[in-house]
């Protein structure tokens, strides 16, 4: 497996990460020993890079990771958040950026993961009422106490990102990407671009829907999230599969999977970028992980641009946007 650098600080990470999300939520039942399997299978391919998060489950992801990765520590840069905060029952109790719970949210998510140490722990969501520069100097006093190793931020605005950048060094910015969420591309990359800040790309085949295993809103199971996604209801969801359909096209020209080449024309916008789909089952995982092996030319690309430009998704990504790009 290919390795690239996020940021400038010496985080070294697969090229394709693995996004642990949907093993314990928000993407119909799962299956604990599946599960299990595609981590194992993930570290023995190479995709070493893995992301979770203590709203997940909630918290039981984390659990889960730390149950999978156990007398393999040595292989993985494990990646998790806080900032969502939610309660065992899973009702939501908001955005918390307060320097006193990301200590206590650390702690708790190195006891449920069984590590003395997170290699890149990112601020979920950014707090508003909590000034950026108190958040991540909390966050920074845990870099110096040896409990993570790089910092992150996720869905932060440029200037936001420039202010946390300014208290201590951010190794990576996470922000959905991908052929139907190209809004990064205009301030976001150019900005931790500018500061020599890593991008982690999450959703990068568009939750699912670049694959073109969705062909109706049906096929989404009841308890899945995307049902309450506005890309995926209505006229929505069938003006995408216009965008999904000409993706095909150019899938089968080039003899993979629609999947592979939205994640093969991610990791070829830039070396700094790591996409980290997710998946809870190996033959999706060797399916993503084969992508780093498609090489799209000149020509490749700009069809492809044709088929997918920027905009070319209709409805918001959440219901809520309200949370995102602070």
């Amino acid at each position: 497996m290919e390795q690239r650098q996020l940021g400038k600080q010496g985080l070294t990470v697969s090229a394709i990460g693995l996004g642990c999300m949907g093993m314990s939520e928000f993407y119909g039942p799962g299956d604990e020993a599946e599960s299990i399997a595609t981590l194992h299978r993930a570290l023995d391919l190479g995709v070493t890079f893995l992301d979770t998060a203590d709203m997940y489950g909630p918290f039981t992801n984390e659990v889960l990771v730390g149950k999978a990765i156990r007398g393999r520590r040595g292989e993985v840069v494990l990646a998790t958040k806080f900032g969502n905060e939610r309660r065992p029952d899973g009702s939501w109790i908001g955005i918390n950026g307060k320097p006193e719970y990301v200590r206590r949210a650390c702690d708790a998510s190195l006891g449920r993961l069984g590590l003395d140490y997170i290699d890149l722990y990112y601020q979920h969501r950014v707090d508003n009422t909590v000034p950026i520069e108190e958040t991540v100097g909390a966050m920074a006093e845990l870099v110096r106490q040896g409990k993570v190793r790089f910092l992150g931020l996720s869905e932060a605005a440029p200037a936001t990102i420039r202010r946390a950048h300014a208290v201590h060094p951010i190794t990576a910015l996470q922000t959905e990407y991908s052929l139907w969420t190209r809004d990064p591309e205009d301030q976001v990359l150019p900005t931790v671009r500018e500061l020599g800040i890593g991008f982690v790309a999450y959703s990068p085949l568009g939750r699912g829907f670049l694959t073109g295993r969705f062909r109706q809103y049906e096929d989404l199971a009841q308890n899945d999230f995307r049902r309450r996604a506005p890309r995926f209801q209505g006229d929505n969801f069938q003006k995408n599969l216009a965008l999904v359909d000409r993706l095909q096209e150019i899938a089968e020209e080039k003899q993979v999977t629609p999947g592979q080449l939205a994640l093969a024309w991610l990791l070829a916008k830039g070396g700094d970028i790591v996409p980290i789909p997710g998946t809870k089952q190996r033959k999706y995982l060797e399916e993503n992980a084969a992508a780093v092996k498609i090489t799209l030319s000149r020509e490749d690309l700009d069809r492809i641009d044709e088929a997918a430009p920027k905009g070319a998704a209709v409805g918001q990504r959440y219901p809520d946007m309200s949370t995102v790009n602070r």
